[in-house]
């Protein structure tokens, strides 16, 4: 179980905190963007473990980043709403759009 876990650390960290992505040579640079790829992603299931008490069976950095996207985008268009229609960022609705296209609704 404890490999599988190495492997999900990894992958999450190619795919989502750029581990792939550096572009230095020398074996300090190196060793300081591994470890900060691997701590992104570490750092982002301590935030999950946080909010909801527990990591969630299926963990997914797909879904982390896909709610911190759509709690940006709510945010861009709720400043940009007339007077008049408003949304609540603690009603049942903001939450509803945050978790859109989540694998695993994250509550905030």
């Amino acid at each position: 179980m404890a490999r599988f876990q190495i492997e999900f650390l990894f992958r999450d960290s190619k795919q989502f905190a750029g581990l792939t992505h550096c572009q230095a040579r020398r074996t300090d640079t190196l060793t300081f963007h591994l470890n900060a790829s691997l701590t992104a992603v570490s750092l982002a299931k301590l935030q999950v473990l946080k909010t909801l008490g527990h990591l969630p069976v299926p963990f997914s950095m797909a879904s982390i980043v896909r709610r911190g996207f759509n709690e940006q985008l709510l945010r861009r268009l709720l400043a940009h709403l007339a007077d008049g229609g408003r949304l609540a960022e603690n009603s049942p609705e903001y939450e509803t759009f945050c978790n859109y296209g989540l694998i695993h609704p994250i509550a905030a």
